[in-house]
């Protein structure tokens, strides 16, 4: 049953403007962002179903850091900045893989799965060494709902449990107001179909603002449109770090390119829900769309001022891999179509905004969301 959602216009505060230039292309609001918020916010990084076997590790990059996040043999997820403990070496080079222990490739000091260093060559030589003090450095991580998130805030910035600039809190009241929210989903048990990686060329804010509304759908989405009306949104999150809604479907249809649902639907869903589609951003770097027969996820990771990689992950119902009439690519194609759509906007956004004639513009009332998120925005950057 839908309550407490509030049509898109109802919430829009009057005089709302895009964010001013320096915003989208000064490397020096870049260098800031990546210090209040990507150094201080949990960050997504991936999703524990990247992670299947002990020993599976990948690399991620979280504001301009290399991390190691692995399984260890107890089934633990950890995060470990890519430093060895010796003279600094970059540990692993490959994206992602399989180890048993962590060995660096200059001088073999060797770690294990849990980051304890458990092999330095002639280093018993030197007096007063000891293994127990040289350990990988550890990064904060913890999963909420099977996403694995990274928050870099170490204890010098902790104070009465906040970090400078509202940043670090743990993971479980960071996502407190999303307690449960998802349920029906069950996301952690969803299995991963396909992960496709995009390199945008504009600011990842463009991301998120274009994410939050569909005024554009019309002219830029006509086969979106058609399946799922541009003005029928719908908000219950509509201030702070986490907002979003839903949007119709026609009935009897789904968000692929034949039109038709291409997995087992989710469970516990009752009729009025295999009519909706859900959108959620997530502070600082998550897109969250939950459809009755599959959930999408994009992970915003910032290069430069104008460069964005985004990787965009298509998750299903565990039993619908063992199906016959389970065509998961029937979505995958239609949103990598629409995904593309969206990122041809967004660069040419990119391209006006660095324009000599750029100046803010007024956000309609449909846009009452990005300018929300603007709002949670420059709150962190202030």
């Amino acid at each position: 049953m839908i309550t407490a959602f509030r049509k898109t216009a109802e919430t829009f505060a009057a005089g709302a403007k895009t964010l001013a230039q320096q915003y989208f292309v000064s490397p020096e609001v870049f260098a800031e962002e990546q210090d209040r918020i990507f150094s201080k916010q949990w960050v997504l990084v991936g999703h524990q179903s990247q992670l299947a076997e002990a020993g599976d590790y990948f690399v991620a990059v979280v504001a301009g850091e290399s991390l190691i996040i692995v399984r260890d043999k107890d089934g633990e997820v950890h995060g470990f900045y890519n430093v060895c403990r010796h003279r600094g070496t970059r540990l692993r080079e490959d994206r992602n893989g399989h180890l048993s222990a962590i060995q660096c490739p200059y001088h073999a000091w060797t770690y294990g799965l849990d980051g304890r260093l458990i092999g330095a060559p002639h280093m018993d030589q030197v007096p007063g060494f000891d293994k127990v003090d040289y350990s990988l450095h550890a990064a904060n991580l913890a999963l909420w709902e099977g996403f694995i998130f990274v928050n870099l805030a170490d204890a010098s910035t902790r104070h009465g449990g906040q970090a400078a600039r509202g940043g670090y809190i743990s993971l479980e009241k960071w996502f407190a107001p999303l307690a449960g929210k998802f349920s029906r989903w069950n996301l952690a048990a969803l299995r991963s179909a396909k992960r496709i990686e995009y390199d945008v060329r504009a600011n990842w804010k463009l991301i998120f603002e274009n994410y939050s509304e569909c005024y554009h759908c019309p002219g830029v989405h006509p086969e979106l449109s058609k399946i799922s009306p541009d003005d029928s949104s719908e908000n219950d999150l509509t201030d702070g770090p986490f907002l979003g809604g839903f949007m119709r479907i026609a009935k009897g249809r789904s968000l692929t390119m034949s039109g038709n649902a291409c997995a087992l639907p989710m469970e516990q869903f009752g009729e009025e829900d295999f009519q909706l589609v859900f959108y959620y951003s997530i502070f600082p770097n998550m897109l969250l769309s939950l459809h009755p027969d599959y959930v999408m996820v994009h992970q915003l990771v910032p290069q430069s001022p104008e460069r964005t990689l985004i990787f965009c992950n298509w998750f299903f119902h565990p039993g619908a891999f063992e199906r016959e009439d389970f065509n998961p690519h029937d979505a995958i194609e239609f949103w990598d179509m629409v995904n593309k759509q969206d990122w041809h906007v967004c660069e040419l956004s990119q391209q006006g905004i660095s324009s000599r004639a750029y100046e803010p513009g007024p956000y309609s009332a449909r846009e009452s969301i990005p300018a929300a998120w603007d709002r949670e925005y420059l709150r962190h950057m202030d």
